[in-house]
């Protein structure tokens, strides 16, 4: 336990390095992790105060933001983001002031809160889990999915993330027991199309663009449980910043909330135009996989476009990482984790 803590110490010293080296250079979008120039960076080149954003992985289902950076939606502010991959270290970036916010699920303001640290949701980003069940190609999952599901083995990301919580909530809701009904294989997210090729598990949890890639390559069919449509409003990705900042400078966060919702307002009525932001996000992704990914999620209502964090979608969140095991203080609820004041 001891060379483990001091492994996690090392870690998190090790991202804000990172952090802070990206960070005195200039630009918008800056990423911590190897990232070609996007579209984003050359729309933030403006003046005002800075503020960085935290990103765990840059994204399509964070779409939004890049928009609002790229067309210069906030006013007097100048955003980037930064993406830290690994754990909780884009949380840890906003704890110990490094940026002003990171994306991820609320619940990480729940995880905050149960040490004492308080932060808040205050705008949504993607409001739907973005997670997929496929089988591999051979298997027929039928009508009864739950009956699929029992003796299965799940090729999973690893314990922590939420496509892993995702599943085991699923598990709980269809009534089976972990390792004696349904057997999890968690690896690496980059591991799950070879492990189903290699027939070293049935069923994969995965997000987009992977799920895309694994139909396009034959590794698996379209997806028998579509995650966004069969839990509805899910509090996926949010906005979360420190409650200082709420209560000290109200007037940045709320131009920062008017240019979120700025940026989901365009990609809902210029989808044209949003494509073209996407591909200059996503310079190296195969242009039909980015453009079925994106239809993909306008289909699955990924995006709650005013920006509204609604009690329902953070109820679901939560329950998923209770069901988990991550999060065991019952207490914590939606007023405890959400601010959304700033939400016109």
């Amino acid at each position: 336990m001891r060379s483990n803590h001091r492994f996690s110490r090392i870690s998190f010293i090790l991202a804000l390095v990172v952090l802070i080296a990206v960070l005195s250079g200039c630009g918008g979008t800056t990423k911590a992790t190897s990232q070609p120039d996007t579209a984003a960076a050359e729309g933030a080149s403006g003046s005002g105060k800075e503020l960085v954003i935290a990103e765990p992985v840059h994204s399509t289902g964070y779409l939004p933001l890049y928009i609002a950076i790229s067309k210069g939606f906030f006013e007097d502010l100048n955003v980037k983001v930064v993406t830290l991959a690994g754990g909780s270290a884009h949380t840890n970036a906003v704890l110990t002031d490094q940026a002003f916010g990171f994306i991820g699920g609320p619940e990480h303001n729940a995880f905050a809160k149960a040490k004492g640290a308080e932060l808040r949701a205050i705008v949504n980003i993607v409001n739907r889990g973005n997670v997929y069940l496929v089988a591999r190609k051979g298997l027929d999952p039928g009508g009864d999915i739950a009956a699929f599901m029992k003796g299965k083995t799940v090729a999973v990301s690893q314990y922590g993330g939420t496509p892993n919580s995702i599943i085991r909530y699923q598990a709980q809701e269809w009534g089976y027991e972990l390792d004696r009904d349904i057997t999890l294989k968690e690896v690496d997210a980059g591991a799950i199309p070879a492990i189903l090729q290699q027939a070293q598990a049935d069923v994969a949890v995965v997000t987009e663009p992977v799920l895309t890639q694994g139909i396009q390559e034959g590794i698996w069919s379209e997806p028998f449980y579509n995650v966004p449509k069969e839990l509805g409003p899910y509090a996926y990705s949010t906005i979360n910043i420190k409650q200082d900042n709420i209560a000290n400078d109200p007037e940045t966060v709320g131009k920062f909330v008017a240019g979120i919702q700025k940026g989901l307002e365009f990609l809902r009525d210029n989808h044209e135009e949003s494509m073209a932001i996407a591909k200059q996000e996503f310079p190296t992704m195969d242009e039909e996989l980015l453009e079925i990914t994106l239809e993909r999620s306008y289909e699955d209502e990924m995006w709650e476009f005013t920006g509204q964090i609604s009690e329902e979608s953070v109820n679901t969140g939560l329950s998923v990482v209770r069901a988990a095991g991550l999060l065991k203080d019952d207490n914590i609820g939606y007023s405890d984790i959400i601010d959304t004041q700033f939400v016109k």
